[in-house]
């Protein structure tokens, strides 16, 4: 591990962090760290196959790390050999700069550590991210945004339905497919084929946002 102020400083020089196992089951660590890390000024992607679409904290969760947007901070909240499965696919993304990799207690696997340091990425274990900011009273200023969504049509014919919705708004599982979830860093940057659509229909001097928002109405 790095020394200390080496490690708080590179989280408090991040915009985000990825918490992956941040579902809607109350009772689990991996949801109550979401809200708590909010408070303290991220920008938090929950990460559950499960519960994508819905919200945390007002967080939108994801059903896996978004291709192509920036990685910062991915914390593991899950079984060791979950870990490592999911370790094995961000070692073949390769994001570019490595992101800070975060095992919770209960999540450190001997062989994910080893990959990750034999790549060169840093890894942190032993120690709990929340329990971590809270000994060092880490804040940053907070980052809000709208965030989209995208399911299928209710009425099954094949459309989709594209929603905007306010930084912080709160929201269940949807009903029909979630074809694509995330907010306005993910829509910038994935490459997704739906924000990448998106991005596509933008009109002359016109903002990402602008066009999200007009493509809701």
């Amino acid at each position: 591990m790095d020394a200390e102020p080496t490690l708080t400083t590179r989280l408090l020089a991040s915009t985000s962090i990825h918490v992956v196992g941040a579902g809607l089951n109350r009772e689990r660590t991996a949801h109550t760290a979401v809200g708590e890390l909010v408070g303290r000024g991220w920008r938090v992607v929950p990460v559950h196959p499960r519960d994508a679409g819905a919200t945390v904290s007002g967080c939108p969760v994801r059903p896996m790390i978004e291709p192509g947007s920036p990685l910062e901070v991915v914390v593991f909240f899950l079984a060791p050999e979950r870990v490592r499965d999911q370790v094995r696919r961000l070692l073949v993304q390769s994001p570019d700069p490595s992101p800070l990799v975060w095992l919770q207690p209960g999540a450190e696997d001997d062989v994910s550590i080893g990959w990750l340091q034999e790549a060169g990425w840093k890894v942190v274990h032993d120690d709990c991210l929340v329990r971590y900011a809270e000994r060092h009273s880490l804040t940053r200023d907070a980052v809000e945004q709208p965030w989209f969504r995208q399911v299928a049509d209710a009425d099954g014919s094949g459309c989709s339905v594209w929603t905007v919705h306010e930084a912080g708004e709160s929201a269940t599982v949807p009903t029909t497919n979630l074809e694509w979830v995330g907010d306005l860093i993910d829509l910038q940057h994935s490459s997704h084929t739906v924000p990448a659509y998106i991005r596509r229909l933008r009109q002359d001097a016109e903002d990402l946002e602008a066009c999200a928002r007009r493509l809701a109405h």
